[in-house]
């Protein structure tokens, strides 16, 4: 009979094969010099027809959007709705306290009062409309993002300095590795580089 002791159990978990997480290829980084360039490349990959890739820059292009081809976000629709929720709720709360569960009369005075409900209904507007933009927001861009491939990269990095970088998602239907590779070159690209995970 042999006895198992914590070293004879350390020596077999570390003789035991390690397996290696297996490489996921997340998509193709392209780092560009300059706005020109940039510029250039994001109007060439929407007319490849792409549809997952992204630009990033130091600062705000302008013009950028339109050269990506992004669409009006459904956000002001989401808060227009949380506004009208809000208006109508506060106008239901003060009907309900004022008129039905706790009808008080002063001075004659209606117990249904439009102007005497603005402070409320306002209040109420505001409140949703505020909330309805700030976690709309967050939900419409996936947040909290709190790990990127992109920041394995160490070219990367320069993004917040003075390079620009287009990323082409491996997801988007029309994505091969080696022809969306050859594009961004032609592109312009000054180096094409893989985001692995």
């Amino acid at each position: 009979m042999t006895t198992l002791t914590h070293d004879t159990l350390e020596q077999e978990e570390s003789d035991a094969p390690v397996e290696a997480e297996p490489i996921e290829l997340v998509g193709l980084l392209a780092e560009y010099r300059d706005v020109n360039a940039i510029m250039c490349a994001a109007r060439g990959v929407r007319l490849a027809g792409f549809t997952r890739w992204d630009v990033y820059s130091p600062f705000p292009i302008h013009g950028i959007d339109a050269a990506i081809g992004i669409k009006p976000t459904i956000l002001p629709w989401l808060v227009l709705g949380g506004g009208l929720t809000g208006c109508f709720g506060g106008l239901a709360l003060e009907c309900f306290v004022n008129a039905i569960d706790y009808p008080f009369f002063i001075s004659g005075k209606p117990l249904f009062s439009i102007p005497a409900f603005f402070p409320v209904i306002f209040e109420c507007t505001i409140l949703f409309s505020a909330l309805t933009a700030v976690f709309g927001m967050i939900l419409l861009n996936r947040l909290p993002m709190l790990y990127n491939p992109l920041f394995k990269s160490e070219r990367f990095r320069r993004v917040t300095n003075d390079r620009f970088f287009i990323v082409l998602d491996a997801s988007d239907p029309k994505f091969e590795e080696a022809q969306s590779s050859q594009l961004l070159s032609s592109l312009g690209a000054m180096v094409v580089e893989r985001v692995e995970d």
